[in-house]
């Protein structure tokens, strides 16, 4: 399942998926990632959210972002859940890539039985009636 917080820049998508990443591992059972830009926001999530800062990585396009997503859950079977905050900017995403790169978050989220939640600064008018059923918040 992919799910997506959107919406103009400035607008409170991280904190919506600071809070939303925080009460999920209360009852989750397997491991939870959060992908963000920078370690800033360290301190505001659970010790037990594994926090990996893709600035360290340098993607040139999507397709190394999935790549580097594959990865991920490569090294750590029991990853339950991926938090991605700016998807956006760290995968170097034009608005009509965007619905792309949700497809195939959808497909890696069937085959590893992985929910994915995205934060990107796009407006929910900007998305297809297919992709607009994933919103979960739209700001």
């Amino acid at each position: 399942m992919v799910q997506l917080i959107v919406g103009k820049e400035g607008k409170g998508k991280t904190k919506h998926l600071l809070d939303k990443v925080n009460e999920e591992i209360k009852e989750a059972s397997g491991n939870i990632v959060f992908l963000d830009r920078s370690s800033k926001h360290m301190f505001e999530l659970n010790n037990r959210v594994r926090l990996i800062n893709v600035s360290e990585y340098d993607f040139e396009n999507s397709s190394e972002f999935i790549g580097f997503i594959y990865g991920i859950i490569s090294q750590d079977h029991d990853i339950e859940q991926m938090y991605i905050d700016g998807l956006m900017k760290i995968a170097r995403l034009t608005p009509e890539a965007f619905e792309e790169i949700v497809e195939r978050f959808e497909k890696i989220s069937d085959k590893f039985d992985l929910r994915i939640i995205v934060s990107a600064s796009i407006d929910k008018s900007e998305l297809s009636p297919a992709i607009q059923e994933k919103v979960i918040v739209a700001l």
